[in-house]
């Protein structure tokens, strides 16, 4: 085979020449710009390194959540009520109770006699009243330094009074829901039997004394208090009298003439007769029955409870007052007194009886009377005089 001598330098040779003309044009690629034939396109550049990123949509911003509920309060430390707490008074002697749903209420007698805690008796001081109680300063000096769990106040004045007692009264804040009165009329029973409920309410109140806005005490507190409360009896005035009587009530309840009674307004009662008086369903209809067809005045107040004691029965009364007033002027009132009307004398005397003899528990007493009517609002003055010296207090 023939083989040319000089084909490996050759070889070599174009080597050499190759390597170089790829080192120039990779230099001039690098130093000259791209120059693109005119046949050939250029590159399209990538849309995602050329372009700015088209934003996304604006959307709505989302609702607001609803506000979230409060927490429920948490459950008192002691939810359960104890039997202090249910045999507390009511704390504020207003209400919104009608008379029907109040009676009834007060009506609630417990069963079991014995009370499973010392029980100390109360006094419920039964004020009837128009508005202002013009003699409030003497009751005031009465009341001051007394233990205020041996007594309660309560007044009925006119629905339109707006007035009220001083802050530091004993008489503040103790009006209750009243009605319209009007004298000789049904409604000043109403009042009546409206005062005995609330009082009712509170169930250490044993002793019930009806008063008004001309009422007085001619004897300390102490004292009061221990006639009241020591009392066997209850004392509404009552004695046999055909006035005002109508065969009406024998045909509508059965109440004949024998029965029928008349007497003073102002009672002293104790609990159970308190009970028996705003729970008459029986009795109570037909007086406001008859009193309706006879207006204006019909002076019920003065027969309705004497005639229901005389009607049940009720063997517990001493058939007197223990509020004095002066009758001795015939007429459809008793007398007034006004300041000048006020002397020692005039009290002493009511102490004494005014001359009428009486009994307590069924013995002879020597006080007949511990509260006295009517005084006029000019009274107060001189009464608060001679209150340190007659009347142990002031």
């Amino acid at each position: 085979m023939f083989i040319c001598r000089g084909s490996k330098a050759e070889s070599t040779s174009y080597l050499v020449i190759f390597s170089f003309g790829l080192v120039v044009g990779m230099t001039s690629n690098a130093n000259f710009p791209r120059i693109h034939l005119p046949f050939v396109p250029p590159w399209p550049s990538s849309p995602i390194l050329s372009q700015p990123p088209v934003p996304p949509p604006t959307l709505p911003p989302p609702p607001m959540p609803p506000p979230l509920a409060p927490p429920p309060p948490s459950p008192p430390s002691n939810p359960q009520m104890g039997f202090t707490s249910f045999l507390a008074p009511p704390s504020c002697v207003m209400h919104n109770m009608i008379d029907e749903e109040l009676f009834w209420r007060a009506s609630m007698v417990p069963q079991v006699r014995r009370t499973p805690y010392q029980r100390v008796p109360k006094v419920a001081f039964l004020f009837m009243a128009t508005g202002d109680l013009p003699l409030r300063p003497l009751w005031e000096k009465f009341f001051a330094g007394q233990n205020a769990s041996l007594y309660s106040i309560y007044v009925h004045t006119s629905p339109s009074y707006n007035g009220s007692s001083p802050v530091d009264s004993v008489f503040y804040g103790r009006n209750i829901p009243s009605q319209f009165t009007k004298w000789g009329d049904i409604t000043l029973v109403d009042a009546e039997r409206r005062l005995l409920a609330n009082a009712l309410l509170d169930l250490d109140n044993e002793r019930f004394a009806l008063l008004s806005d001309t009422s007085i005490p001619v004897y300390n507190f102490s004292t009061v208090y221990s006639l009241l409360t020591g009392a066997d009896t209850s004392f509404v005035d009552s004695f046999g009298s055909g006035a005002r009587y109508d065969a009406f009530f024998e045909r509508c309840c059965n109440i004949t003439p024998p029965q029928w009674r008349k007497g003073f307004e102002w009672f002293e009662m104790d609990r159970a007769l308190a009970v028996a008086v705003v729970s008459d369903a029986d009795y109570y209809p037909s007086f406001r029955q008859y009193c309706a067809r006879r207006r204006p005045s019909c002076l019920m107040d003065e027969h309705y409870i004497p005639t229901l004691l005389s009607v049940v029965g009720w063997r517990r009364n001493a058939n007197r007052t223990m509020t004095y007033e002066d009758w001795r002027r015939r007429g459809w009132h008793p007398r007034t007194h006004y300041g000048g009307d006020v002397t020692e004398a005039l009290i002493r005397e009511i102490r004494a009886g005014a001359g009428k003899k009486c009994t307590y528990n069924g013995k002879p007493a020597d006080v007949c009377y511990v509260f006295a009517r009517k005084f006029a609002s000019d009274t107060v003055e001189p009464l608060l005089a001679l209150a340190p010296k007659l009347m142990g207090f002031g």
